[in-house]
Protein backbone atom coordinates (compact mmCIF):
# COMPACT_ATOMS: atom_id res chain seq x y z
CA UNK A 1 0.00 0.00 0.00
CA UNK A 2 1.41 3.46 -0.80
CA UNK A 3 0.04 7.07 -0.48
CA UNK A 4 0.10 9.80 -3.59
CA UNK A 5 -1.89 13.12 -3.14
CA UNK A 6 -3.08 12.01 0.06
CA UNK A 7 -5.08 9.23 -1.23
CA UNK A 8 -3.89 5.44 -0.70
CA UNK A 9 -3.33 3.00 -3.72
CA UNK A 10 -4.52 -0.02 -3.22
CA UNK A 11 -2.29 -2.98 -3.46
CA UNK A 12 -3.92 -4.87 -6.24
CA UNK A 13 -3.66 -1.95 -8.16
CA UNK A 14 -1.78 -1.78 -12.07
CA UNK A 15 0.83 1.18 -11.89
CA UNK A 16 2.10 2.81 -15.07
CA UNK A 17 4.84 0.98 -16.44
CA UNK A 18 3.76 -2.73 -15.97
CA UNK A 19 2.76 -4.32 -19.01
CA UNK A 20 1.70 -7.60 -20.02
CA UNK A 21 3.96 -10.21 -22.18
CA UNK A 22 3.35 -9.87 -25.65
CA UNK A 23 1.42 -12.50 -27.19
CA UNK A 24 4.27 -13.67 -29.05
CA UNK A 25 5.34 -15.61 -25.93
CA UNK A 26 2.38 -17.98 -25.86
CA UNK A 27 2.52 -20.87 -28.34
CA UNK A 28 -0.12 -24.10 -28.45
CA UNK A 29 1.88 -26.91 -26.24
CA UNK A 30 1.32 -30.08 -24.53
CA UNK A 31 0.21 -31.26 -20.92
CA UNK A 32 1.68 -33.88 -19.12
CA UNK A 33 -1.38 -35.51 -20.32
CA UNK A 34 -0.56 -35.24 -24.23
CA UNK A 35 -3.41 -33.51 -24.82
CA UNK A 36 -2.78 -29.88 -26.83
CA UNK A 37 -3.15 -26.88 -24.47
CA UNK A 38 -2.04 -23.56 -24.02
CA UNK A 39 1.93 -22.81 -22.80
CA UNK A 40 4.92 -20.42 -22.92
CA UNK A 41 7.83 -21.07 -25.06
CA UNK A 42 9.99 -20.56 -21.87
CA UNK A 43 7.32 -21.71 -19.84
CA UNK A 44 8.08 -22.08 -15.78
CA UNK A 45 6.65 -23.55 -12.81
CA UNK A 46 5.77 -20.59 -11.55
CA UNK A 47 3.54 -19.49 -14.52
CA UNK A 48 0.80 -22.25 -13.92
CA UNK A 49 -1.18 -22.15 -10.29
CA UNK A 50 -1.34 -25.43 -8.52
CA UNK A 51 -4.47 -26.31 -10.17
CA UNK A 52 -2.73 -26.37 -13.52
CA UNK A 53 -4.41 -22.81 -15.09
CA UNK A 54 -2.17 -20.82 -16.80
CA UNK A 55 -1.77 -17.03 -15.89
CA UNK A 56 -1.08 -14.68 -17.89
CA UNK A 57 2.68 -12.53 -17.25
CA UNK A 58 2.81 -8.58 -16.48
CA UNK A 59 5.79 -6.71 -15.49
CA UNK A 60 5.79 -5.09 -11.89
CA UNK A 61 7.17 -1.71 -10.65
CA UNK A 62 8.47 -2.10 -7.19
CA UNK A 63 10.03 0.16 -4.89
CA UNK A 64 12.64 -0.89 -2.22
CA UNK A 65 10.35 -1.53 -0.14
CA UNK A 66 9.23 -4.43 -2.07
CA UNK A 67 5.64 -2.29 -1.99
CA UNK A 68 4.32 -1.70 -5.77
CA UNK A 69 5.57 2.27 -6.94
CA UNK A 70 4.32 4.35 -9.94
CA UNK A 71 1.28 6.28 -11.15
CA UNK A 72 -1.71 4.25 -10.19
CA UNK A 73 -4.07 3.17 -13.36
CA UNK A 74 -6.95 3.18 -10.52
CA UNK A 75 -9.58 1.15 -12.83
CA UNK A 76 -7.09 -1.77 -13.76
CA UNK A 77 -6.13 -4.32 -11.52
CA UNK A 78 -2.85 -6.15 -11.73
CA UNK A 79 -2.99 -9.78 -12.51
CA UNK A 80 -0.09 -11.34 -9.92
CA UNK A 81 -1.13 -9.38 -6.89
CA UNK A 82 -4.77 -9.97 -7.32
CA UNK A 83 -4.02 -13.60 -7.61
CA UNK A 84 -1.74 -13.02 -4.04
CA UNK A 85 -3.81 -11.35 -2.11
CA UNK A 86 -7.05 -13.61 -3.21
CA UNK A 87 -5.32 -16.66 -2.88
CA UNK A 88 -3.41 -16.03 0.45
CA UNK A 89 -6.80 -13.92 1.74
CA UNK A 90 -4.77 -10.81 2.41
CA UNK A 91 -6.35 -7.62 2.01
CA UNK A 92 -6.98 -6.23 -1.43
CA UNK A 93 -5.75 -2.37 0.19
CA UNK A 94 -2.56 -3.20 2.20
CA UNK A 95 -1.91 -6.84 1.49
CA UNK A 96 -1.92 -7.62 5.45
CA UNK A 97 -3.76 -10.24 7.55
CA UNK A 98 -7.62 -9.90 6.40
CA UNK A 99 -9.14 -12.74 8.82
CA UNK A 100 -11.27 -11.08 11.64
CA UNK A 101 -12.60 -13.14 14.40
CA UNK A 102 -15.73 -13.74 12.47
CA UNK A 103 -14.42 -14.56 9.17
CA UNK A 104 -13.48 -12.40 6.04
CA UNK A 105 -14.93 -9.43 5.08
CA UNK A 106 -15.88 -8.95 1.41
CA UNK A 107 -17.33 -5.91 -0.13
CA UNK A 108 -19.79 -6.78 -3.10
CA UNK A 109 -21.69 -4.38 -5.54
CA UNK A 110 -24.90 -3.60 -4.65
CA UNK A 111 -25.74 -3.33 -8.08
CA UNK A 112 -28.74 -6.20 -7.34
CA UNK A 113 -29.36 -5.96 -3.96
CA UNK A 114 -27.60 -7.91 -0.58
CA UNK A 115 -27.49 -11.67 -1.19
CA UNK A 116 -29.54 -13.92 0.70
CA UNK A 117 -28.83 -16.64 2.59
CA UNK A 118 -27.34 -19.29 0.64
CA UNK A 119 -27.07 -17.88 -2.60
CA UNK A 120 -24.07 -18.71 -5.04
CA UNK A 121 -21.94 -15.36 -4.57
CA UNK A 122 -18.99 -15.73 -6.74
CA UNK A 123 -16.18 -12.79 -6.32
CA UNK A 124 -12.48 -11.83 -7.68
CA UNK A 125 -12.36 -9.15 -5.12
CA UNK A 126 -10.07 -9.55 -2.42
CA UNK A 127 -10.89 -9.16 1.15
CA UNK A 128 -10.09 -6.21 2.93
CA UNK A 129 -9.20 -5.79 6.69
CA UNK A 130 -11.18 -3.51 9.11
CA UNK A 131 -9.06 -0.94 9.21
CA UNK A 132 -9.26 -0.40 5.27
CA UNK A 133 -12.65 -1.41 4.95
CA UNK A 134 -14.58 2.13 5.00
CA UNK A 135 -11.48 3.40 2.32
CA UNK A 136 -12.28 0.68 0.29
CA UNK A 137 -15.88 1.15 0.29
CA UNK A 138 -15.45 4.59 -0.33
CA UNK A 139 -12.88 4.52 -3.39
CA UNK A 140 -13.20 0.95 -4.69
CA UNK A 141 -14.02 1.46 -9.06
CA UNK A 142 -15.94 -1.56 -9.18
CA UNK A 143 -18.32 -0.30 -6.76
CA UNK A 144 -18.71 3.77 -7.29
CA UNK A 145 -21.54 3.35 -9.18
CA UNK A 146 -23.91 1.19 -7.11
CA UNK A 147 -22.49 1.05 -3.99
CA UNK A 148 -21.67 -1.91 -1.65
CA UNK A 149 -22.66 -4.96 0.12
CA UNK A 150 -20.57 -5.95 3.23
CA UNK A 151 -20.53 -9.62 3.99
CA UNK A 152 -18.62 -10.95 6.78
CA UNK A 153 -17.65 -14.84 5.37
CA UNK A 154 -16.87 -17.47 7.35
CA UNK A 155 -15.95 -20.27 3.59
CA UNK A 156 -14.79 -18.93 0.69
CA UNK A 157 -13.43 -21.70 -1.17
CA UNK A 158 -11.68 -20.92 -4.52
CA UNK A 159 -13.83 -21.98 -7.78
CA UNK A 160 -11.75 -20.71 -11.05
CA UNK A 161 -10.55 -18.18 -13.10
CA UNK A 162 -11.44 -15.12 -15.01
CA UNK A 163 -9.26 -14.41 -18.22
CA UNK A 164 -8.96 -14.65 -21.90
CA UNK A 165 -10.27 -17.99 -24.02
CA UNK A 166 -7.32 -18.77 -26.93
CA UNK A 167 -7.16 -21.18 -29.44
CA UNK A 168 -4.34 -22.43 -31.93
CA UNK A 169 -4.08 -21.89 -35.39
CA UNK A 170 -1.92 -22.00 -38.31
CA UNK A 171 -0.67 -18.45 -37.40
CA UNK A 172 -0.21 -19.25 -33.57
CA UNK A 173 -2.27 -19.29 -31.39
CA UNK A 174 -5.29 -15.94 -31.46
CA UNK A 175 -7.16 -14.81 -28.74
CA UNK A 176 -11.38 -15.29 -28.64
CA UNK A 177 -13.80 -12.95 -27.49
CA UNK A 178 -14.76 -13.67 -23.96
CA UNK A 179 -16.22 -12.14 -20.90
CA UNK A 180 -15.82 -11.86 -17.13
CA UNK A 181 -17.85 -15.10 -16.65
CA UNK A 182 -15.13 -17.23 -14.27
CA UNK A 183 -14.14 -21.02 -15.50
CA UNK A 184 -14.64 -23.00 -12.84
CA UNK A 185 -11.19 -25.60 -12.08
CA UNK A 186 -11.50 -28.65 -13.97
CA UNK A 187 -12.89 -27.49 -16.49
CA UNK A 188 -11.74 -28.42 -20.31
CA UNK A 189 -11.72 -24.95 -21.33
CA UNK A 190 -8.79 -23.81 -18.90
CA UNK A 191 -6.60 -26.30 -21.60
CA UNK A 192 -7.01 -23.05 -23.77
CA UNK A 193 -7.81 -20.31 -21.19
CA UNK A 194 -4.87 -17.17 -19.66
CA UNK A 195 -6.15 -16.56 -16.11
CA UNK A 196 -5.84 -13.28 -15.01
CA UNK A 197 -7.99 -13.21 -11.70
CA UNK A 198 -8.59 -15.78 -9.24
CA UNK A 199 -12.09 -16.57 -7.76
CA UNK A 200 -13.87 -17.50 -4.48
CA UNK A 201 -17.15 -18.77 -4.08
CA UNK A 202 -18.62 -17.15 -0.84
CA UNK A 203 -20.12 -19.77 1.27
CA UNK A 204 -21.95 -19.18 5.17
CA UNK A 205 -21.69 -15.72 4.78
CA UNK A 206 -23.86 -12.62 6.94
CA UNK A 207 -24.76 -9.52 5.64
CA UNK A 208 -23.23 -6.67 7.67
CA UNK A 209 -23.49 -3.20 8.44
CA UNK A 210 -19.72 -1.84 7.57
CA UNK A 211 -19.98 1.03 9.82
CA UNK A 212 -21.07 -0.79 12.74
CA UNK A 213 -17.76 -3.24 12.37
CA UNK A 214 -15.58 -0.42 11.94
CA UNK A 215 -16.87 1.49 15.19
CA UNK A 216 -16.14 -1.75 17.23
CA UNK A 217 -12.68 -2.77 16.19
Amino acid sequence: MTATANRLIPYITAREGEEADSLLALRASFGTDGRSCLGYWDETREDRDLRGALWGRCSQSIGLDGMPEGSPRWRLVHPARQRETMKMLRCQVCVGPAKTPDGYLFLESAKDGAPRPGATVRTAQPPVCLPHARYAAEHCPHLDRHGHVALMVRSAPLYGVIGTPYQGSSDGVQALAGDDTPVPYGDTALRWFLASQLVRTLRDFMVVNLDDLVAAA
